[in-house]
């Protein structure tokens, strides 16, 4: 009589977080289709264009995550390298004939039947590599030589290629997600410190030199933006008023009057601001409760992860969906100056949508090895 194996069961993923993100994916594709359709009539004739795309989008986006989250993710620790390496290569493609102009910056990539955005691939890339970086040093993550000047290396690599397209908006996203990783791994807090005076520098810079003009327009809109709100004060002006218009309770779904043209791609940077138009402050409330639940959960995974690649990784997933959740609304609230960041998880847009959710894929995935209260 043979022996009978033991079947080892698989754990379950963490159930809030994957509710969270669909959630959020949802009212993504019924705020992308409200939001969208005076323009898809427009230009294209047909309401549902944009939304047709973003449920294609969606559908991949699901794909990737579900795949991700049957995938080990020490897979990405053996393949890290590799992995970053086609990231910056995919950057590099921009300089390229393959390379495509809009609005004066060179951010996405013609691949024929579509465009594809290496910045999104880049965010990812960096901290599947960043996080196997700060595994490999453990005790010597705090140490100059060994520590922070590589570390400062990688991150100066990464955001350098996308400050390049130009893009500050993401440059700032991703850097402060490393930085953020980097901490949470022990760097000295004076290295923090000096770290953070260089980046505020760096900004000044970005800012005030000479050809950034168009920053520097941007930062005098955010100081008074109702005293060129016919010019340069327009988009983040018709913001504020879609939010104020909103109240309590909102418009009603699909009522909105801000995005008939008064706001520019009204399903895109600014989707926030016509979900607070047409679902009211319930609804800001809505999708700010489900962002958190997300990085709750995703804070708690980290915390819980069995070894620290899984620690850092989770900590740096988490901290790009937080940056770049808060960047956006902060730019819709007029909180800070306006920059062309998407909402993750809702605004339009497949290569973001793809990469988010294919990153909580390896999220949901950490979480299988995690030790968490499964009850």
């Amino acid at each position: 009589m043979g022996k009978s194996k033991k079947v080892v069961k698989k754990k379950s993923a963490d159930f809030i977080l994957l509710i969270a993100t669909v959630s959020l994916v949802f009212i993504g594709i019924i705020m992308v289709f409200s939001s969208s359709w005076p323009e898809a009539m427009v230009d294209f004739n047909d309401g549902y264009y944009f939304l047709k795309k973003q449920l294609i989008s969606a559908t991949l986006g699901f794909i990737a995550l579900f795949t991700t989250m049957n995938i080990d993710y020490h897979f990405f620790k053996k393949f890290a390298l590799p992995i970053y390496i086609l990231s910056l290569l995919s950057g590099l493609l921009l300089f390229t004939p393959l390379g495509v102009e809009l609005k004066g910056a060179t951010r996405w990539i013609n691949i024929g039947f579509t465009t594809f955005m290496p910045s999104d691939a880049i965010k990812v890339g960096s901290v599947i590599f960043f996080a196997n970086f700060l595994s490999n040093k453990k005790d010597k993550v705090g140490t100059l030589v060994q520590g922070t000047i590589p570390a400062l290396f990688y991150i100066g690599l990464s955001c350098g290629l996308i400050l390049l397209q130009p893009d500050l908006g993401t440059t700032v996203t991703l850097g402060a997600t490393l930085i953020a990783m980097f901490f949470v791994a022990g760097m000295k807090i004076s290295h923090l410190s000096a770290m953070i005076v260089g980046a505020a520098a760096f900004l000044y810079f970005a800012i005030t030199g000479e050809g950034n003009e168009y920053r520097m327009r941007r930062w005098t809109t955010f100081l008074d933006p109702f005293a060129d709100k016919l010019g340069d004060g327009w988009q983040v002006v018709q913001s504020l008023y879609a939010l104020g218009s909103g109240g309590l309770f909102g418009l009603g779904l699909g009522k909105s009057r801000q995005k008939f043209f008064y706001i520019p791609e009204a399903y895109n940077d600014f989707i926030f601001s016509i979900i607070g138009e047409e679902l009211g402050l319930f609804g800001t409330l809505l999708v700010l409760l489900l962002f958190f639940i997300l990085i709750w959960r995703g804070i708690i995974i980290a915390l819980k992860s069995e070894d620290l690649f899984g620690c850092y990784l989770a900590s740096g997933i988490t901290a790009l969906i937080t940056v770049q959740s808060l960047i956006n609304i902060a730019v819709v609230t007029s909180s800070i100056p306006t920059t062309g960041i998407t909402l993750p998880f809702i605004s339009y847009g497949g290569t973001s949508l793809l990469f988010y959710m294919a990153s909580v894929g390896i999220l949901l995935n950490i979480s299988r090895h995690a030790k968490l209260d499964r009850s």
